[in-house]
């Protein structure tokens, strides 16, 4: 393959716009779906940007996510390469380890289940709105809503008390950081660590109805195996729908024709869900795969042993899968998306997140038809420094 263009040092970050990729992901589209790109560490690995490339590679078991194969893409996390696997934390685990994980929690997180969870969650929503009523204008709509909404349904559903959001709050915070040395994340995953498996032995002798308390009854994972599960859902359970709750909000705020059809028409409410994913796309960086022997992507040979990694927001993008997709249209049939992965790594939680954002959107642009941003939309704090994309703070008025 020729490079038209030099290749890129390192994976871009600078947004040109709040809800756009980085320009120079859609130019390396344009020109070629796979290419060239130089690692932190001085790996010569690839970049991928194309929809049916981005969506093969999730695809195939011949990539894989071990940790000690992986290289970074920005220098802020090349320090990870060689870290030792917290046990359980089976994001980082290929077939067959990974299937024992994944076997173990599908049931969980069934469509059935999750659709169960429907009046709790309804109750929860109604519970902020009428808590940010009270307290009254202006908020910060991710303290007052976007983030206590995920973060309550996900203790309840694994079983940790909502009174420790603090504690778990702020070490997610110094993982996703960006800037974190790897003495913070070391600390972080360790207080993290600790607090969980605290938690999971005092389960076994007072079990509950929720998921630590069912691994343990389970009796198939040790007690450091179950601390990992629970560390990884955690996370991932309250930050990815909180950062889609806010920076989702924000994109309504200003675009208010998108924003009257979530609000007015409960029919759309699904299809928009969707396309807010697509469009936004809040995983910033990666995800970062290694290919195990020689694969062609995309009329490029990417040998065994070297990096891909794949831009979700630039894929979501792809005008050959989602025609005009750079422009947010929630009447539009989004689904297909790459927000949640595909293949065996396809996010867990999925179906819970969709119920969330789906009951939370319309109540809130119910509940407060005049909401709007408390100040110009360039002074919004965006999560550029952060791993999960979003908006630090959302000052609204009603």
């Amino acid at each position: 393959m020729t490079e038209a263009t030099p290749r890129l040092a390192t994976y871009p970050l600078t947004r040109e716009r709040a809800f756009d990729p980085p320009d120079e992901l859609a130019r390396r589209r344009a020109e070629a779906p796979v290419q060239r790109m130089t690692y932190a560490d001085g790996h010569e690995g690839w970049l991928v940007t194309g929809y049916a490339e981005a969506r093969a590679i999730l695809a195939d078991n011949r990539f894989s996510t071990r940790p000690e194969l992986l290289h970074s893409p920005i220098p802020q996390r090349g320090e990870f390469r060689g870290e030792p696997l917290t046990p359980g934390f089976f994001l980082r685990m290929d077939a067959p380890a990974h299937t024992r994980y994944r076997r173990l929690l599908t049931g969980q997180f069934t469509v059935r289940r999750m659709k169960q969870l429907e009046p709790r969650i309804q109750e929860i929503t109604e519970s902020r709105l009428d808590a940010m009523e009270r307290e009254g204008a202006p908020a910060d709509l991710v303290e007052s809503f976007a983030l206590p909404i995920p973060s309550l349904v996900i203790c309840e559903l694994l079983g940790v008390p909502y009174e420790d959001r603090e504690k778990f709050q702020r070490d997610s915070a110094v993982l996703l950081d960006l800037g974190s040395s790897m003495a913070d994340i070391r600390a972080a995953v360790q207080d993290l660590y600790s607090y969980l498996h605290d938690l999971v032995t005092a389960k076994a002798k007072e079990p509950a109805d929720d998921i630590l308390s069912g691994l343990v009854a389970g009796a198939e994972l040790t007690t450091e195996e179950i601390a990992g599960v629970g560390l990884l859902l955690l996370i991932a359970g309250h930050e990815t729908t909180a950062n889609m709750l806010g920076l989702g909000t924000f994109a309504l705020l200003t675009n208010p024709d998108q924003l009257a059809v979530v609000r007015d028409d409960p029919a759309a409410v699904e299809n928009a869900v969707e396309e807010l994913l697509r469009y936004l796309s809040i995983v910033h960086i990666g995800p970062t795969r290694t290919a195990l022997e020689d694969v062609e992507v995309g009329g490029a040979l990417i040998r065994a042993g070297e990096a891909v990694t794949l831009s979700i927001g630039a894929a979501n993008r792809d005008a050959g899968r989602f025609e005009g997709g750079d422009v947010l249209d929630v009447s539009r049939s989004a689904h297909g998306h790459l927000s949640f992965g595909h293949g065996i790594h396809q996010c867990l939680g999925q179906q819970l997140a969709r119920i969330e954002m789906r009951i939370a959107y319309p109540a809130l642009l119910r509940r407060f038809p005049n909401l709007r941003l408390a100040v110009p939309a360039r002074e919004v704090p965006l999560r550029s420094n952060m791993a999960i994309y979003g908006v630090h703070r959302l000052p609204v008025l009603w």
